[in-house]
């Protein structure tokens, strides 16, 4: 999974796989799904980010984990 934030184009991708896009739908005001030849979401792209988040959350990534025993 990689995950970017790109300001200058004010915009966060959260890809899932690396299975080539085959479609992409606008779901939400500025929120895209892409989608593989199979049907299934491997990216999330979410436009505005500016004025969505506040600058400072998107200079870091939190990332939790599962516990594996």
């Amino acid at each position: 999974m990689r995950v970017k934030v790109d300001l200058k184009a004010d915009a966060l991708y959260f890809r899932l796989s690396e299975d080539p896009v085959e479609n992409s739908q606008e779901v939400s005001p500025g929120i895209i799904l892409d989608f593989n030849k199979a049907g299934k979401v491997i990216g999330i792209e979410m436009l505005g980010i500016k004025g969505r988040f506040p600058l400072e959350d998107l200079s870091h990534l939190k990332v939790e984990m599962p516990t594996v025993a």
